[in-house]
């Protein structure tokens, strides 16, 4: 069976603290929840939802049922009232999965690129360079988007894949001469931004952030950038978007991203 799980975190504990602002801290936290680890039948996903800083949430996808305690004892408020950890059984919302159904949906996730040449090369990737010589092909370095644009084109443009599509925005039409964000065409028009994600869609960035830490604390540094999405999704391969839900979009699972949460389309949408 697959869980999800909804955890809530006092973020003025010192330990909370720390889980909030490391997402190996957190990683370590999460595992720490789920007998026998990822290894013992799927992955694990999580995020954190801190849009709140007074009320974050920890999300929390298992293949087995996972117990909780540790991180409401030491992150959350263990004497208090209310529902500390809910821990839903997940099957009833896969049921509902269909070509054509729409959901709300929320996804923090790393937008990256292969290339073989970057434009600023770190020191490790410089050194890598250096050493291939001739006809010799450099293996591709991943590189994370930076900017807005790129983010979301590279989100777009992956959904298909994915099992679902964007719908087109709901918002008033474009005053006429307009073609609804695309670039114009015509001899007389600029050059086309290939970081254009083209016609609006049901779909916006809430948050963007880099994170840098040593692995295991002292070890390899890790660089990444998350971007959370919000928006309106279209299920079209049922197959395929089961598969993303239950093991997660893009890359940096292990530090809270892929995880995609859905929300039944209520008044109308977004």
């Amino acid at each position: 069976m697959t869980y999800l799980s909804r955890i809530r975190i006092n973020p003025l504990r010192a330990e909370s603290r720390k889980l909030l602002s490391s997402p190996r801290a957190m990683h370590g936290a999460v595992l720490g929840g789920v007998p026998g680890g990822p290894g013992d039948g799927g992955r694990v996903l999580w995020r954190l939802d801190a849009d709140d800083a007074h009320r974050p949430h920890l999300f929390v996808l298992t293949a087995s049922r996972p117990d909780w305690t540790h991180v409401i004892e030491q992150a959350g408020w263990p004497g208090a009232d209310g529902e500390h950890a809910a821990v839903r059984d997940y099957a009833p919302l896969l049921k509902q999965i269909a070509p054509g159904r729409e959901f709300s949906f929320r996804l923090t996730a790393s937008p990256v690129q292969n290339t073989a040449s970057p434009k600023a090369p770190t020191p490790t990737q410089a050194a890598r360079l250096a050493v291939a010589t001739g006809d010799e092909r450099v293996r591709g370095f991943r590189l994370g988007h930076r900017t807005a644009t790129a983010q979301l084109r590279w989100f777009l443009k992956r959904t298909e894949g994915w099992g679902f599509d964007v719908p087109l925005s709901r918002t008033d039409p474009p005053a006429p001469g307009l073609d609804e964000g695309l670039p114009p065409n015509g001899p007389d028009a600029p050059p086309v931004d290939t970081d254009d994600p083209g016609p609006a869609r049901e779909v916006r960035i809430t948050a963007r952030h880099r994170h840098a830490f040593k692995k295991n604390g002292k070890g390899a540094a890790v660089t990444f950038h998350s971007v959370t999405f919000e928006g309106r999704l279209r299920v079209t391969d049922s197959e395929a978007f089961t598969s993303r839900l239950l093991g997660g979009i893009g890359p940096s699972k292990a530090y809270g991203c892929g995880l995609l949460t859905l929300a039944p389309v209520t008044g109308g949408g977004r």
